[in-house]
């Protein structure tokens, strides 16, 4: 009617966007679902996103991985064309095993690496994480301060304990003289008696600030209840850690688990910064390297090394891609 103003009516804006008039048919539920397509800038960068990464993961990678597996089956020094390269079978294999007298010494280094790093590093970055997560007075200080080592390259990280280690005016030898220890200064990383363990305690400085941030992450999703319902049953807080709170980040502890396998494996920067992985810390990573890139230049030698260095990495991560999938399918 003239004169008269007529309210118009109210639309309603959710989660879901404008919906009807709130006078009636279906509130809250929108009447118009449009589906956007994608246009065809948006699926050529959606291509390219999926394609170069697979393309450089073809390249550098899996073309580099099956290469070294079918070259660890020939006889070849890397000189000339492909007409050179010779097949001899399981002969490098068996050489390795049977003739090559530093494998079963950088074998048993590297079990000793894994080893040092599963039962002593990796539990302190446990017990470091569960301290910070309890938030003690300057937590994040310590928190920084101790993953500061994870961002360094293992071979900046030689370069440093180099310096602690050093002979003529290293911080441990100046200390053990100063309170009388010692008479003369110990070659740390030139005394095959010292030199592993010298190594190890490098390697186990950049390793726990990295264990120590994979649980301290994992403790932040622990649900609180579960500690409050075992506080109520009486349980202490170290039976709650390992009779609650460790059981619940299984996830966390597989994850610690491989990452450590691997890391123990591919120990090649440090030990090569220091010696090139000779004279006591024989890794089977230095020995991988020395034999593809050194003056002996046998690629087949060095691939049939390297090719073993693969299957157990792989059987670790098969345990790890089975785990998440599990817990996945939960």
């Amino acid at each position: 009617m003239a004169g008269t103003s007529e309210t118009p009516p109210l639309i309603t804006v959710g989660a879901h966007g404008a919906t009807g008039p709130t006078g009636g048919g279906h509130h809250g539920v929108p009447t118009n679902k449009r589906v956007k397509r994608l246009t065809g800038v948006d699926r050529i960068v959606v291509a390219l996103m999926v394609a170069v990464p697979l393309l450089l993961t073809t390249i550098f990678v899996i073309l580099p991985a099956i290469a070294t597996v079918a070259l660890s089956f020939t006889s070849w020094n890397g000189i000339g064309d492909f007409s050179r390269i010779k097949w001899i079978g399981l002969k490098n294999y068996t050489d390795v095993v049977t003739i090559y007298p530093a494998f079963w010494p950088a074998v048993w280094h590297n079990v000793i690496w894994l080893l040092v790093l599963f039962l002593v590093a990796t539990p302190a970055g446990v017990f470091l994480a569960v301290l910070i997560d309890k938030g003690l007075r300057g937590s994040r200080f310590y928190q920084t301060a101790l993953y500061m080592p994870v961002v360094l390259s293992l071979a900046l990280i030689a370069f440093i304990w180099q310096l602690q280690f050093s002979q003529d005016y290293g911080f441990l030898n100046t200390v053990l003289q100063k309170v009388g220890l010692i008479d003369q200064p110990i070659d740390f990383f030139g005394n095959p008696s010292y030199n592993l363990w010298a190594a190890l305690i490098a390697t186990s400085w950049r390793h726990i600030g990295y264990i120590m941030l994979l649980y301290l992450a994992g403790l932040k999703g622990v649900d609180t209840s579960l500690r409050e319902a075992a506080q109520v049953d009486g349980a202490n807080e170290v039976q709650t850690f390992f009779r609650i709170v460790f059981p619940v980040m299984r996830p966390i502890n597989v994850i610690v688990f491989v990452i450590t396998v691997i890391e123990s494996l591919r120990a090649f920067d440090l030990v090569w910064v220091i010696n090139k992985g000779r004279n006591g810390l024989e890794l089977l990573s230095a020995l991988v390297t020395s034999n593809v890139v050194g003056e002996a230049s046998r690629i087949g030698f060095g691939s049939a090394l390297a090719t073993m260095m693969l299957v157990i990495s792989l059987v670790f991560i098969v345990i790890y891609l089975t785990t998440v999938l599990r817990e996945e399918d939960r």
